[in-house]
């Protein structure tokens, strides 16, 4: 008798044991799961760098959805994003020094010509994007009261070169009879800007600029001169002028239908200010984003809703349509 209840007793702790067992196995495996998806989940962030550079005026807007993109989606890529102009911008990414070349006029020929020498092609292995639209700004000092409206007519005059004299002194005077004797101190961003290249091509007709003009790098530089100057009037983009309303005035311009002022709501190809809206550029190494994780998904950040197309207006630009923003995500959706 004693025999058998000592033998239940002892497949009993038998018994407890195992269940024991077992369920420390169940809690190991379950640990050793989550441990593995954890794992998992930290090699399929995304980490590394993105390297944007170019133009000066698209400058505020890409910077500004960098850092929305760090803050917001990926922590872990840096995004860097430079502004040493257009032209400068392209002369490090044709080479393959950079993901993105922001752009404030489109890509010349002689530029696409350089990317086929190294066997990219437009539209296949560089995508360029229409990021928003921006407003040539004229811009004067605050304690001008005398030109504060102008024709599309007298701004290009007054820049080229020989119109009133042979060394280019204009006066304000000069313009309108009415107008101060006092000489002009034409500003404006140098050659590696894109802002400069559509002023001259599109603006002046590729005619010579007014030998007079201080030409600068810096735009924090020109809306400085420019403050400090009353006779002074410089031209860059939008966006700038919208920073910098303490300190400057815009010139409502005359396309023939009576001034206008720059603003978001008259900035558009088919609206008021038309004459001097022009589209701002980012272009995109497919290759790099085909290789780079993290390129490639900043370059679906740029185009969704939370980038360009919400970021524009806050940066003085006007966004696109939803659709071509749409149409660029599409693009990106091809690329494995």
């Amino acid at each position: 008798m004693l025999k058998r209840v000592f033998l239940f007793l002892l497949v009993g702790i038998l018994a407890l044991s195992a269940v024991a067992c077992g369920g420390n196995e169940e809690q190991t495996t379950t640990g050793n799961s989550e441990q593995q998806g954890q794992q998992e989940e930290q090699t399929t962030k995304l980490q590394g760098a993105v390297i944007v550079d170019g133009s000066g005026t698209v400058y505020p807007l890409m910077a500004h959805i960098a850092e929305e993109y760090m803050t917001t989606k990926e922590a872990n890529v840096s995004v860097q994003v430079g502004r040493a102009g257009s032209s400068a911008g392209f002369k490090k990414f044709i080479p393959g020094e950079l993901d993105f070349a922001d752009a404030s006029r489109a890509i010349k020929k002689e530029e696409v010509e350089q990317l086929e020498e190294r066997g990219l092609k437009l539209g296949e292995d560089i995508l360029e994007f229409k990021l928003a639209l921006d407003g040539l700004t004229m811009v004067i000092n605050k304690d001008n009261d005398w030109a504060k409206e102008m024709t599309a007519e007298e701004v290009v005059n007054m820049y080229l070169s020989g119109t009133y004299r042979a060394d280019d002194k204009v006066l304000w005077s000069d313009i309108r009879p009415e107008w101060p004797k006092e000489e002009i101190k034409f500003y404006g961003p140098n050659e590696n800007h894109g802002t400069y290249e559509f002023f001259w091509e599109v603006i002046l007709g590729k005619q010579d600029i007014v030998k007079t003009a201080n030409l600068q790098q810096e735009y924090p530089t020109l809306v400085d001169l420019v403050s400090r100057d009353k006779n002074a009037i410089a031209f860059f983009g939008f966006g700038y002028y919208v920073n910098n309303t303490d300190k400057l005035r815009a010139v409502k311009i005359d396309f023939g239908n009576g001034p206008v002022e720059p603003t978001l709501e008259t900035i558009g190809e088919d609206l008021p200010y038309a004459g001097f809206t022009r589209p701002v550029f980012t272009y995109l190494n497919a290759q790099y984003a085909s290789e780079k994780p993290q390129v490639l998904d900043f370059a679906k950040y740029v185009v969704s809703p939370q980038g360009a197309a919400r970021l524009a207006g806050e940066n003085g630009f006007a966004p696109l349509p939803a659709a071509q923003y749409q149409e660029y995500l599409k693009q990106l959706e091809t690329i494995k």
